[in-house]
């Protein structure tokens, strides 16, 4: 029998429940190739393309742009012309048949985040895979480990994975100390060591690079590898109406073109991600949580912790990767490295490379992890 492939609603992270599948770029009775852009699809966190894992001829549109269906709910099929549709109609009925039970069967066993006691404070993690040597992800300025949903997942394959979110973020709690890059690296090393985790290879962004830069330089013998996405730290300048509009707004409306920002293409922010970063926001001690940081990190509206000079001084590889269209930290930080450092630059991609240009950076990083 010839080959049915279903196209189903992607599962981006852990925390991915649903998606709105906002709009088909293809139709029924189209041919496609492995890769193509199939259809745009809204997360909480972010909008993104769905890219055909198989190529095929569309035979089946199961779900109307602007629906929003659960995880592994089937959108569409492929088929060769010579799979008739008695066929098809008995595949989209078996399929849709034993969905509940496998999505029930996949939410329960599906890992969560769970909280450390770390010093007296809360610090929220999620780990994901096996493996010895663990890859850690530290998210930037007002985020949270949902950060990583497209990232995590992926590179688990074959090793422990560990996303926190930073004190005053999250889930953790909202102490975040001096709220300096130093103190914030000294609760990453504290959440290590919480966990057992002697080494491991880091991945920050923004903020986070910063802070997995400042591990790299006064913690050496605890990092394997860093790998920086749109590090701060690199330079001065900084987009501070982004962080002054980011404290400042407590409405949507404001707020949209604020994290719009963020990205080359502000179709990629959602009405679901402003509203959770609203929420965020407004839980007990979080905006004076981020007011802290930003004091101790941006005074006087330029970065405090610049490591640049110390680059030379680095004992462990160390790669960074950028969005030429960056509006928050410049690309032009990302020149004049050392040459022991390489540089990828992504173009058409702002300040969220990791979740712009996903397969990108989780190819990049699997190659610099070797």
């Amino acid at each position: 029998m010839a080959e049915i492939t279903p196209i189903v609603m992607p599962k981006w992270g852990l925390a991915m429940q649903e998606g709105l599948l906002a709009a088909w770029h293809v139709a029924a009775g189209e041919r496609v190739e492995k890769g193509r852009e199939l259809c745009d699809i809204e997360t909480s966190k972010i909008a993104n393309v769905f890219e055909s894992p198989a190529a095929g001829l569309v035979r089946r549109i199961l779900v109307e742009p602007g629906t929003t269906v659960p995880v592994g709910k089937l959108l569409a099929v492929l088929a060769e012309p010579q799979v008739d549709e008695a066929a098809i109609d008995a595949f989209v009925a078996e399929f849709e048949a034993r969905f509940a039970a496998d999505a029930a069967a996949a939410a329960q066993a599906a890992p969560q985040p769970r909280v450390l006691d770390v010093g007296g404070r809360r610090i929220r993690v999620l780990e994901i895979g096996e493996g010895e040597l663990p890859l850690v992800f530290v998210h930037g300025f007002g985020g949270d480990l949902e950060n990583w949903m497209f990232n995590q997942a992926e590179l688990a394959a074959g090793r422990r994975t560990v996303a926190l979110d930073l004190p005053g973020h999250g889930g953790s709690s909202k102490d975040p100390g001096a709220g300096t890059v130093s103190a914030l690296a000294e609760a990453v090393a504290a959440t290590l060591d919480a966990l057992g985790i002697a080494k491991a290879h880091l991945v920050g962004h923004s903020l986070g690079g910063a802070v997995a830069l400042a591990l790299a330089l006064d913690r050496p013998e605890r990092v394997a590898s860093a790998t920086l996405v749109a590090p701060a730290g690199l330079g001065a300048e900084i987009a501070m109406d982004y962080i002054e509009g980011f404290l400042a707004t407590s409405r949507a409306r404001k707020l949209r073109p604020i994290l719009e920002m963020l990205v080359h293409d502000p179709k990629l922010v959602t009405a679901e991600m402003v509203e959770n970063v609203l929420r965020a926001k407004r839980m007990d001690g979080a905006q004076e949580a981020l007011e802290t940081i930003a004091r101790a990190c941006f005074a006087d509206g330029r970065q405090s912790w610049r490591a640049r000079e110390r680059l030379a001084d680095l004992s462990v590889p160390v790669q960074v990767i950028w969005g030429e269209e960056d509006r928050i930290l410049p690309v032009t930080h990302a020149e004049g490295l050392p040459a022991a450092i390489p540089v990828l630059r992504l173009a058409a991609t702002g300040h969220l490379a990791h979740m712009e240009k996903a397969a990108e950076v989780n190819a990049a990083i699997a190659r610099f992890l070797g």
